[in-house]
């Protein structure tokens, strides 16, 4: 049995591991979903106080409050940053970390590093106008037809602050837990390409390839699952 704390990225919400979740319980492990501050059903919640270290601290909460203490620790998209955060400042409660597509920061480093200049401008003046950053179209992610129009549907501004946020931690303590990349290639998100090259090319990542989009938990949640499960079973 296998602890998952599973952490979603920017404009999702715990809704997003729908289709993981059942699976997980029923083949015995446990699996807690955080929604961070300012969406899913916490978008009641949003304020300009919401900073990167809140999103950590939602992370934070779940681990403390469940007692956990050898959690898989699983981060989509933004989230990378998130667990990145949890694996330096708890590590005795941290067995592994999983990034799903997600941004692999160094320390010194913040969301936006991973941006061409264009994408900076306009999140940037999303943020300036409103506070929040919009979500994208759902075919950015690959998705079409039902799938398509439940995570519009579901998708909420992300809070804009933690956008230019760096982040602080022990690159040692962080690299001493095994780490694995879920690289999804079909397509292949452009955003996510400087994650997707330094994985590649620094020590220690096992890197996996879905022949999918940006979100596997909706459209390639059994892969994903099968990937979830070999990550447990390395665990030790």
């Amino acid at each position: 049995m296998a602890d998952f704390v599973l952490v979603h990225g920017a404009w999702l919400g715990a809704w997003c591991w729908k289709r993981v979740l059942p699976a997980l319980w029923s083949g015995g492990d446990r699996a807690f979903a955080v929604t961070l501050t300012g969406v899913g059903e916490r978008v009641h919640q949003l304020t300009p106080a919401i900073r990167l270290a809140t999103h950590i601290d939602d992370v934070a909460a779940v681990i403390e409050s469940e007692e956990l203490t050898q959690a898989i620790l699983v981060g989509h998209s933004y989230a990378g940053l998130l667990i990145t955060a949890i694996a330096d400042r708890m590590p005795e409660r941290v067995a592994q970390l999983v990034y799903i597509d997600a941004i692999v920061p160094h320390s010194g480093e913040c969301w936006s590093d991973f941006h061409d200049e264009a994408t900076r401008k306009t999140r940037r003046d999303d943020i300036a106008r409103s506070g929040t950053i919009s979500p994208p179209p759902a075919a950015a992610f690959g998705l079409a037809g039902e799938d398509a129009a439940w995570l519009e549907r579901r998708q909420r501004p992300q809070p804009g602050h933690p956008y230019d946020e760096r982040i602080q931690f022990d690159e040692a303590r962080v690299a001493s837990r095994p780490r694995t990349f879920v690289d999804c290639t079909r397509p292949a998100l452009p955003t996510v390409a400087p994650s997707r090259e330094r994985v590649r090319n620094e020590p220690g990542w096992r890197v996996v390839e879905i022949a999918t989009g940006h979100v596997p938990m909706i459209s390639a949640p059994d892969r994903l699952l099968e990937v979830l499960r070999e990550a447990a079973a390395l665990r030790g």
